[in-house]
């Protein structure tokens, strides 16, 4: 049994903080209809690593869902949205500002046709504002969020991740929203837009630097691998090369910490009772843990580290990923059947319920692939889905 198998959501959201959202909800049992242009595709189609010309990262992002080819800039194909979005529960869309309406597909006519309609709305910068109408991305989200400046080596440049960090944050953001619009549905009936900014989530995960900096004028520095919070915490390379991360953001675990590396004096410093004090230490900290792990190999580091119960983990690559014990043992990714690549590997879903587990049931499809079938739910017949797609409106 799955969570929201009765529920049917309408992804015309593109790249993928959008479709992270839709992924999300497929992967709990919901029917996710991804709409793409019937001639250029999802651009996350491109994306990434490809195998034959078969994009992986869109394997991933399309998983658990049908695929429809739509042109929803011809009057056909957004009168097909119409009648999709008259019987769905969910619509994730991502154009700028004013797109839908110049569709004829104004969110407020939608939601007069079902009331019980939930709009999910994913731009850059919002609906309104002097930059609602720009283009934005989940890189210049990184790069206005301030997470750019604080991070990288204090003489170095602002750094930005190698990955859509930003959209994956408003993804997961999106999703809750979608699901606190779905509770409030149940009790009054009725749906509503949400206006997501995808400059916004990620602001929320960065801490309180807007607090710090109203109330005493604080700003941000970068520290490469080390907190602003407390110490040690950095990465530190073993004698047989390999790379470990420490954390003691507990005080019992630094003190730990400390003690393992011969330098039990400090404990009883005080300025070591708290994370602030630490830090303004962190000069001696480093040098005694980094000193103590330079001399040992790894494996005897980890396991030292495990008996005096320190956080420590090893830096990974992604061939140690693969064969880590800890995520073959919570089953972190599947194999996948595959019509285009025979089998595929990707991550399984984010967390395990006891009562309705989510399952992928399929990996991305071709574009195009459940367009006959969808149009038939909505009751075109056979004929006149030749026409349209004689005519270029479907794939």
């Amino acid at each position: 049994m799955t969570s929201l198998p009765d529920l049917r959501v309408i992804d015309m959201a593109t790249l993928f903080a959008g479709p992270s959202a839709a992924m999300m909800l497929g992967d709990f049992g919901a029917d996710v209809i991804k709409i793409e242009h019937p001639r250029r595709g999802d651009p996350s189609r491109g994306h990434g690593a490809a195998v034959d010309g078969v994009g992986l990262w869109w394997k991933t992002l399309s998983r658990n869902k049908r695929n429809a080819a739509i042109d929803l800039s011809h009057p056909e194909g957004q009168e097909i949205i119409r009648q999709l979005a008259h019987s769905a529960d969910v619509l994730i869309e991502n154009f700028r500002p004013g797109t839908l309406e110049r569709w004829e597909l104004d969110p407020q006519d939608l939601l007069t046709a079902n009331p019980r309609l939930i709009i999910a709305r994913m731009t850059g910068f919002g609906q309104f504002g002097p930059m609602s109408r720009q283009p934005g991305f989940g890189t210049l989200a990184e790069a206005m969020s301030g997470f750019a400046a604080m991070t990288g080596q204090p003489d170095g440049p602002p750094t930005l991740p190698p990955l859509a960090l930003a959209d994956g944050i408003a993804g997961l953001a999106m999703s809750y929203a979608i699901m606190v619009a779905l509770h409030t549905r149940q009790r009054t009936g009725r749906g509503q837009i949400i206006d997501m900014a995808i400059i916004e989530p990620i602001l929320g995960l960065l801490g309180p630097q807007m607090s710090a900096y109203k109330a005493l004028g604080v700003t941000p520095r970068r520290t490469g691998n080390r907190s602003s919070s407390n110490a040690p915490r950095n990465t530190y390379r073993t004698r047989d090369g390999r790379w470990l991360a420490i954390s003691t953001s507990a005080q019992p675990v630094a003190e730990r910490v400390v003690t393992l590396v011969g330098r039990p004096d400090l404990v009883a410093q005080p300025w070591f009772a708290s994370g602030a004090g630490r830090v303004q230490h962190v000069e001696e900290l480093d040098d005694a843990v980094a000193t103590w792990i330079a001399a040992r190999d790894a494996h005897e580091v980890i396991a030292a580290f495990e008996a005096a119960q320190a956080a420590i983990a090893p830096i990974y690559e992604i061939s140690d990923i693969a064969e880590d014990p800890q995520y073959a043992a919570l089953n972190t990714f599947v194999d996948l059947p595959d019509p285009e690549l025979g089998t595929i590997t990707m991550q399984n879903v984010m967390f395990r319920m006891s009562e309705t587990p989510g399952e992928i049931r399929w990996p991305g499809r071709p574009l195009g692939h459940d367009t006959d079938t969808i149009l038939t739910e909505l009751h075109y017949t056979p004929e006149q889905i030749t026409t349209l797609r004689e005519s270029g409106v479907i794939a």
